[in-house]
């Protein structure tokens, strides 16, 4: 049922703001929005990249991190969608308590997987034992590859 009334709400939106602006206007409003919405999205995706990672090498949970961050790209998504209800609602989005808002709403129903922190064992920073192998150590002794490894490359490779 929403799936009908959005798009005709968004018809009513067009003629009611195009009847108190005109249409110049209106559409310069909507344009202006898609505009905003695509330079967001693509500025946040670098920020929330990195916002993660920082989580991450802090030994942190990021799921906090993820989840702002795709509702901000929720946001500029709604932004690049023509039609002032949708521009509202990211615009709504944009706003930090808004967002924690919703996470916290959404904490509660979605199931995290992943570990991380002390707790788990979980550190980015450390560093398991690396075994350093030399030309001989991962041939055979006449030189040629090994058929039988399960190492060796695969034909279609």
């Amino acid at each position: 049922m929403l799936i009908l009334a959005l798009p005709l709400a968004e018809i009513a939106g067009f003629v009611v703001v195009g009847s108190k602006i005109g249409a110049l206007a209106t559409i310069g409003l909507v344009l202006a929005s898609t505009i905003a919405g695509s330079l967001l999205i693509r500025h946040q995706g670098f920020g929330v990249m990195a916002r993660v990672r920082t989580e991450m090498d802090a030994g942190r949970d990021p799921s906090s991190q993820l989840a702002h961050g795709a509702m901000m790209v929720f946001a500029a998504i709604l932004l690049m969608v023509p039609g002032f209800i949708t521009s509202i609602l990211g615009l709504l989005f944009l706003l930090p308590p808004v967002r924690d808002l919703a996470w916290r709403y959404l904490k509660k129903r979605v199931a995290v997987v992943s570990e991380f922190g002390a707790a788990s064992g979980f550190n980015p920073r450390q560093r398991g034992k690396t075994i350093d192998l030399d030309n001989d150590d991962y041939k055979r002794r006449d030189g040629r590859p090994d058929d039988q490894s399960p190492w060796r490359r695969l034909p279609d490779e």
